[in-house]
C-alpha cells in the first residue's frame, strides 16, 4: 500500500430525513478532516429523504448520492462505498451523536488495523436507559460467540479498509445491522480490529431504532456466528439437551421406568452435534474458497 493510498479516505454519511442536522455534520466533519493532512472526499447518501436532506448536504459542500426510495441504513452505506474513490472508508451518522473530534484518533490507528471502531465507552456516553439492558445482552452474546471481547458491536463511527467491506459484501444487510455484521465477520475471521474509546452525544431529532430491532439483532448475531463458527452455537445447544436427557434418564432409573423423553433428548443432542459438525465443515470449505 502506497503512502498516498494510506493518507486518502472516503467519508460516507448515510442520511434519512435529517434536514435539520446534516449540514452542521458535514461542516463539522470537513473542518476536522482538513486538520488531519489526509486527502478526503465527503459523500452523503440521501436515503430517500422527504424533507430536503440532500439539498442541505449539497449546500454544505458534500457530494450527494440520492436514493429514490428509503432502502435502509446498510443499503445507503453500500451505495456510498460503491461510489468511494479511496481505499479507506470512514463512516459516521448525520445526527450529531458521534464526536467528530475523535476522527483523527481513528485515522492515526490505520497503520496497524483493517478496521478501527469508535467504541462508545468514553467518559460521556448518552444511551437511553431503556436500551442498555438489550445492548449489554447482545454485546455479551456476540463476544462469547465470536471468542473475543467486542466493546461496541454496532458503533456507527468507524474506519474500514474498502477491501474488507467488499470481502463480506454478500453478507452485509440493507438495514441497521450492517455494522453488527461487519464487526462479527471481522472478529470471527481474525482481522486486525482496534477499538478507540469515544463519547456519544444525545441524538438530535427522533431515533429510527425501534424495540423490534433488538430481536432482529439477536437473530443476526446467531445467523452470522452459525455462518462463520457454527460449533459455538450447536455444541452448547446440544450439551443442554444432552444434560436434560441425562437428568431425565437418572430420574427414570431411580423410579424404575425408562421413558421415551430421555431417549429422545439424547438422540436430539446427537443429531444437533452432527448437524453442527456438517455446518462447520461447510463453513470451512466456503471460507477456503474465498
Amino acid at each position: 500500500m502506497s503512502e498516498s493510498d494510506r493518507k486518502a479516505v472516503s467519508v460516507v454519511i448515510p442520511a434519512y430525513n435529517e434536514v435539520d442536522h446534516v449540514a452542521a455534520e458535514v461542516v463539522a466533519v470537513r473542518g476536522v478532516m482538513e486538520t488531519t493532512g489526509w486527502e478526503f472526499e465527503l459523500i452523503v447518501v440521501d436515503d430517500g429523504s422527504e424533507d430536503g436532506t440532500g439539498d442541505a448536504a449539497e449546500a454544505a459542500g458534500a457530494t450527494v448520492i440520492r436514493q429514490r426510495r428509503n432502502r435502509g441504513y446498510g443499503a445507503a452505506l453500500k451505495r456510498g462505498v460503491e461510489s468511494a474513490r479511496f481505499d479507506w472508508i470512514l463512516i459516521t451518522d448525520a445526527d450529531g451523536t458521534y464526536p467528530v473530534e475523535a476522527i483523527p484518533s481513528l485515522l492515526d490507528a490505520s497503520e496497524d488495523a483493517e478496521m478501527i471502531i469508535g467504541a462508545r465507552i468514553g467518559a460521556k456516553v448518552s444511551i437511553p436507559l431503556s436500551r442498555r439492558p438489550a445492548k449489554w445482552f447482545l454485546r455479551r452474546l456476540a463476544s462469547y460467540l465470536a471468542g473475543r471481547r467486542l466493546p461496541d458491536l454496532n458503533s456507527g463511527l468507524r474506519l474500514m479498509r474498502k477491501d474488507l467491506i467488499e470481502r463480506y459484501w454478500h453478507l452485509l444487510p440493507s438495514g441497521f445491522s450492517f455494522t453488527t455484521t461487519i464487526t462479527l465477520a471481522a472478529a470471527c475471521n481474525d482481522h486486525d480490529v482496534e477499538y478507540i474509546p469515544i463519547d456519544y452525544h444525545p441524538r438530535r431529532g427522533q431515533s429510527k431504532i425501534r424495540p423490534r430491532h433488538a430481536f432482529e439483532f439477536t437473530l443476526l448475531i446467531l445467523r452470522t456466528i452459525v455462518f462463520f463458527n457454527p460449533l459455538k452455537v450447536f455444541i452448547p445447544v446440544g450439551a443442554l439437551l444432552a444434560l436434560a436427557g441425562l437428568v431425565k434418564f437418572g430420574y427414570d432409573v431411580y423410579i424404575g421406568n425408562l421413558s421415551e423423553t430421555a431417549v429422545l433428548a439424547l438422540l436430539g443432542a446427537l443429531i444437533i452435534w452432527m448437524v453442527g459438525l456438517l455446518a462447520d465443515q461447510n463453513s470451512r470449505i466456503a471460507m477456503d474458497r474465498r
